[in-house]
């Protein structure tokens, strides 16, 4: 027996296919209950049946072998390419019992490329509440191939799933060999030629080639050139073939149908599903519900977190304190408590509220409402120039803008896409939250308005804010984009169903443990950069204000500890930090803007959560007092003129200001390699950019 081979799950979106892949490999794989949540294929090792190991492929969803997006063609590439060093030895087809039809259809269509395939039932329990009943022995009989009911939420059916994928591997010569359909008979014999040309694996594959053989990436020139001149000698009519083949597909399955499958009491009353899409997808009433599940999760933002965050920031002030009273004053202790701790516990106070946002998030996943969003918004999109298919990237972005990015595969028409892609980043995502917290929790008043915190509010008008400038923006690019295409939103709405809990709490752990992983990273080492820049200047410089102070320490032996202060403050301004931030304060100062704000607006570009970790680093700098937080620091912070720097004006411009901005480097790559282009990167930094400045300036001279 062979060592390990693999296996690819494949199946109609919301079948289980990404729960059976958690469950096979146990590995923390996201999993969504929408359409269109795997769009990359994901790779795990599972132990089969006696210790067999299989690498489990899982492939991005799919209805059926004709790929209409970017991610159903990861799929049928893998699967129709014979020398794809992905190809599966052997494919699961993940089919839902309660829409079996259609997933039959998917499934012959992989039968017929040639691969080996097993069954697995899903939705057996959602099946049975319907009445429908399955009988698996006569399906496995018909179909000709292994059938297992499973249920991979709950852990059911994947014992025997593992033995029957062993006993298929120990017989896989013989495993899927039988033709569900004919082709030959269906097109003619000319596509035994095409099979030949391409080294096709049997004549449905041929076929497959001959639909599309100008967008398959594993054909040649050659290759491409003699199947041109086949198609145009046979006289054949791709969307006639499509369509005689589903037809005699269906015909064949509806057989298999009448004899497997019986519905046991049709249902006469609607499903509880259907009752609560009848309020949740109303146009009035939808949106309001809409609106409160929005406020209930930004008002948790702050309510929920406000306790564990003022644990965090005790138990940082408490360690900085006891390093300051034990270490000996110095380099070593000056680079740990204002360079590291200083840095990461700036943003480390914000994982509670990360926290709460991804689980908020997940939620509202598992129990299929966001699907529901999808619906819901698509009149909206429409007027945008986009369609219900764009709000998932859209929503996605609210927790990080690079898999959002990725997500816009799922989106079929190519402008609408594009649009989509670089609109997204103006959804204000987990990154910008430590910044709206820090400046929100500065400038508004924590004060509640009957039963809304007025904070929360505001935290959740700056999301909707960033979510009505990707309307405009769309709007504008639609316009722009001349790219003609109609395009259809079509998707199938999952049932509702509670909440996995634990999925819920291990997502949370594991979002938190990136973000801090991630976030980390770069602030780490851009605190101690900053650090450096902020501690060290041109030796001139720093030595004549060093001087300066001694004298005058020496004049006004009283004032020493003033004189101190004063020291370090001017120490500072003269560091090669405070000369990069005077050097651009002329530019940000109709903003509302100090040097201090200006440092770590450049140093957000790298990630918008680097902000707080600069802003700490820079206050702390030359400063004694290793018992205030950053906001106490920022709070105090004065300018040269004795008026507090962050004020109700200064304070809505930063927060506008990080609102539109494009900050991330990561999402800049991810949109380049979607678009295969700078030019399209180049132009979202600088559209954004653009529309922060502008924005920021408004509202600053309006407030103040």
């Amino acid at each position: 027996m062979r060592g390990t081979f693999t296996i690819a799950l494949v199946g109609n979106p919301n079948s289980g296919k990404s729960s059976l892949f958690n469950n096979l490999t146990g590995l923390n794989q996201k999993v969504g209950n929408f359409p269109g949540v795997t769009v990359d294929k994901k790779t795990g090792l599972s132990t089969l049946h006696n210790g067999l190991k299989a690498n489990i492929l899982d492939l991005p969803g799919t209805y059926s072998l004709y790929p209409k997006s970017a991610d159903e063609q990861v799929t049928y590439e893998v699967l129709l390419d014979r020398n794809n060093s992905d190809r599966p030895d052997m494919v699961v087809v993940i089919a839902d019992a309660a829409n079996l039809k259609r997933n039959l259809l998917f499934c012959s269509q992989i039968m017929d490329l040639g691969l080996p395939v097993v069954i697995a039932l899903s939705m057996n329990d959602i099946a049975r509440k319907k009445g429908i009943t399955v009988d698996v022995e006569e399906l496995e009989r018909m179909m000709g191939v292994p059938v297992v009911k499973i249920n991979p939420r709950r852990n059911k059916g994947i014992t025997t799933l593992k033995k029957v994928i062993t006993e298929a591997y120990q017989n896989i010569d013989k495993l899927g060999r039988k033709a569900f359909l004919d082709t030959t008979s269906l097109v003619g014999d000319w596509i035994d030629e095409v099979k030949n040309v391409c080294n096709a694996n049997n004549s449905y594959s041929a076929l497959h080639i001959a639909c599309n053989y100008m967008e398959l990436s594993f054909l040649n020139a050659a290759e491409r050139i003699r199947v041109t001149a086949l198609t145009s000698e046979a006289d054949f009519h791709k969307a006639k073939v499509q369509a005689d083949e589903v037809m005699a597909r269906y015909k064949k399955i509806d057989d298999i149908m009448n004899k497997c499958v019986a519905v046991v009491s049709p249902l006469k009353r609607a499903a509880f599903s259907d009752k609560l899409d009848k309020m949740l997808l109303h146009p009035v009433w939808g949106n309001l519900v809409l609106l409160v599940v929005l406020f209930l999760m930004f008002q948790s933002i702050f309510w929920l977190a406000a306790y564990p965050m003022d644990w965090v920031e005790s138990a940082f002030g408490f360690v900085s304190t006891w390093l300051s009273d034990v270490m000996p004053q110095g380099f070593v202790k000056d680079l740990l408590i204002n360079g590291v701790l200083a840095g990461v516990s700036g943003i480390a106070i914000f994982i509670p509220q990360i926290m709460i946002l991804f689980g908020f998030i997940t939620v509202l996943e598992d129990t299929g409402y966001m699907a529901r969003i999808s619906f819901l918004s698509d009149r909206l999109m429409r007027s945008a120039g986009l369609n219900g298919r764009s709000v998932m990237p859209l929503i996605s972005g609210m927790a990080c803008a690079v898999p959002a990015v990725m997500a816009a595969r799922t989106i079929q028409n190519r402008k609408e896409r594009l649009i989509t892609i670089m609109v997204t980043p103006l959804m204000s995502c987990s990154a910008r939250l430590p910044v709206y917290t820090i400046l929100i929790g500065l400038v508004i008043p924590n004060k509640t308005l009957g039963i809304f915190n007025l904070q929360g509010l505001v935290l959740m008008g700056l999301y909707l804010l960033g979510f009505v400038m990707a309307l405009l923006v769309a709007k504008v690019m639609s316009m722009v984009i001349k790219i003609k295409e109609r395009t259809y939103f079509l998707m199938e709405l999952p049932i509702y169903r509670a909440p996995r809990w634990n999925n819920v709490f291990t997502t949370m752990i594991e979002k938190a443990k990136i973000f801090v992983m991630d976030a980390g990273k770069v602030i780490m080492i851009i605190s101690l950069v900053l650090w450096a820049l902020a501690s060290f200047g041109p030796p001139g410089r720093m030595d004549a204000v060093t001087a300066k102070y001694e004298q005058l320490k020496v004049q006004h032996p009283n004032d020493t500890k003033e004189l101190n202060k004063q020291l370090q403050s001017e120490r500072l301004e003269n560091s090669f930090a405070g000369i990069m931030g005077h050097a651009i304060e002329p530019v940000i100062r109709p903003l509302g803007y100090d040097w201090k704000i200006g440092i770590a607006i450049i140093t957000s570009f790298a990630a918008r959560e680097v902000f707080v970790g600069t802003m700490a680093t820079l206050y702390s700098v030359g400063s004694d007092e290793t018992t205030e937080t950053v906001r106490e620091k920022m709070r105090a912070a004065k300018r040269a003129d004795g008026t507090p720097v962050y004020t109700l004006p200064s304070g809505l411009s930063l927060l506008i200001f990080y609102v539109f901005a494009m900050q991330c480097m990561s999402t800049l790559a991810i949109v380049k390699r979607e678009t295969r282009s700078w030019k399209y990167p180049a132009i979202q930094f600088g559209y954004m950019l653009g529309i922060a400045y502008l924005c920021s300036f408004i509202v600053y001279q309006l407030f103040s």
